[in-house]
């Protein structure tokens, strides 16, 4: 790796809140010295960011060797996209919260200039999500493989009818149901779809698998929690009078047909996501779900209110004032020089 610092900027394509932040996110890298890299098609829509080196998908996926960090701007779909770039590399992700609740997200936007810094200083640790892989048997022959990093579900093809099959753990048979589907999940999964499926909340330093069936038609349909070493498969049953189809993440979808079977294991490549926030999950979950501790009898509470009368959030006009700054600094330095 070269001497200088690399850190590819990532953002959601179409929110004008996530491509403000982005522009000033790219100031401030490079007024410190760090060397922003953008995607292709954010560069058309991303205000002043002519000056930024931009690689298309193949190009930034060539340059992860060179990549420290990879910097997202979205929701957990966008975080999703970033970990489909680097998935099979070293190459940490950090999200900052421009979506809705943003499990996978690290910081929220009104932190945006603070976040930047610690990426600048590096205050930043690493840890590791396990990850799913998969396999598509047919007639005996795997025919697809693929992994996630929240989860994969097996769904019904057809609206109007209910997905018969067979759930499996380790070899063995557990039940029989008609649903409209099941989801195999890890831990960074459990608040996503498997929680909509009414799983468990699984702390993400757990390790573990998780299952859930999707409104199953049956007296057992509780949802598991298995060995991380466990193999789970599903297998869609020839009676069907239709296929199903298999999701991994919500964004590569394969057909399976009927009498097909999924197996699920732990995957060999996990995702990392890097930290700047060193407060226990259980704040995240409090505060991304909104639950109410009122009556606790610890310390304070530490959430803040973002806002102001006028309904723009404070962020906004503080990313708008570092990145002001920063140029206006730059500026300096070209008149002094």
């Amino acid at each position: 790796m070269s001497g200088v610092r690399t850190v590819l900027v990532l953002s959601h394509p179409v929110r004008p809140e996530a491509l403000e932040a982005s522009a000033a996110v790219l100031v401030m890298l490079q007024d410190a010295g760090v060397r922003p890299l953008l995607l292709t098609i954010a560069g058309t829509v991303i205000p002043g960011c002519e000056g930024v080196e931009q690689v298309s998908d193949e190009g930034a996926r060539a340059a992860l060797p060179e990549v420290e960090l990879v910097v997202v701007l979205g929701g957990d779909g966008t975080v999703l996209r970033a970990a489909e770039l680097v998935h099979g590399t070293d190459v940490p992700l950090l999200g900052i919260n421009l979506g809705h609740v943003g499990f996978l997200a690290e910081t929220e936007p009104e932190d945006l200039a603070m976040t930047v810094q610690q990426v600048v200083d590096r205050q930043y640790t690493v840890e590791e999500r396990l990850t799913l892989q998969t396999e598509l048997v047919v007639d005996g022959e795997v025919v697809d493989r693929g992994w996630a990093l929240n989860e994969v579900s097996v769904e019904k093809g057809s609206r109007e009818r209910m997905l018969e099959l067979v759930v499996e753990v380790d070899g063995r048979p557990v039940s029989t149901f008609g649903c409209d589907g099941v989801v195999m999940a890890t831990p960074t999964g459990s608040t996503a779809y498997a929680f909509s499926a009414g799983g468990p909340v699984v702390w993400p330093s757990v390790e573990a698998l998780l299952l859930a069936p999707i409104s199953a038609h049956a007296l057992f349909a509780r949802p598991l929690v298995v060995s991380p070493s466990s193999v789970m498969a599903v297998e869609v049953l020839d009676r069907n009078t239709s296929d199903g189809i298999m999701w991994c993440d919500g964004r590569r979808a394969v057909a399976v047909p009927r009498g097909a079977r999924i197996e699920v294991t732990r995957g060999e490549a996990p995702v990392r996501l890097a930290r700047v926030d060193s407060g226990p999950f259980t704040d995240r979950l409090v505060a991304k779900f909104r639950l109410p501790v009122g009556g606790w009898r610890g310390a304070e509470d530490g959430a803040r209110a973002d806002g102001r009368a006028d309904g723009r959030p404070q962020w906004v006009d503080d990313a708008a004032a570092a990145a002001s700054a920063s140029r206006e600094m730059r500026s300096r330095r070209r008149e002094d020089g």
